[in-house]
């Protein structure tokens, strides 16, 4: 049991330094797009997903840690929680406070990411919002005022004025 609480710690601990990186990314992510660098903006993207993938596998090993000592502790092969085998593990006080310590930690560290990554989505929604307000100003631009001139139905016959502006012969 001593053995699998040991993995458990090392398999949290591994997830922790995860989320830290992926924090500093984020951070850099966040830079990137006030400073619209898309170059960096990808290659961040990239380390992201490489983390993310790492965190995905340490996500399995850890639920299958956690399955292997539920049989050792007889709980009819479910998934016990990382709580729960604190509160188990009454007699090894040692490997109890370790374990609440590493699952303190790696709640904080995912949950001040999750938090950097909410102020990062809402940066791009407000940078797609401005690409998008600068492309329909520049094409707005582009379109020549209409005439007044109405057809004898009283419809604006929808006539666009020449390049140059007013016609000032008239």
């Amino acid at each position: 049991m001593a053995s699998l609480a040991g993995e458990l710690l090392g398999i949290m601990q591994e997830e922790k330094k995860g989320y830290d990186a992926l924090y500093e990314l984020s951070q850099r992510k966040r830079k990137a797009i006030v400073n619209r660098d898309l170059d960096l903006l990808t290659q961040i993207t990239d380390q992201e997903n490489d983390i993310a993938s790492d965190l995905k596998n340490l996500q399995n090993r850890r639920i299958e840690n956690l399955k292997n000592m539920s049989v050792v502790l007889g709980h009819d092969g479910a998934i016990l929680t990382v709580t729960q085998v604190v509160e188990l593990l009454g007699d090894q006080p040692d490997e109890q406070k370790a374990l609440d310590a590493a699952k303190d930690e790696l709640v904080r560290s995912a949950q001040r990411e999750h938090d950097l990554n909410d102020q990062v989505q809402l940066l791009l929604n407000h940078a797609i919002e401005l690409t998008q307000f600068d492309m329909t100003l520049l094409e707005e631009m582009k379109k020549a005022p209409q005439t007044a001139n109405y057809n004898k139905n009283a419809y604006n016959t929808g006539d666009v004025l020449p390049s140059g502006g007013f016609d000032l012969k008239q």
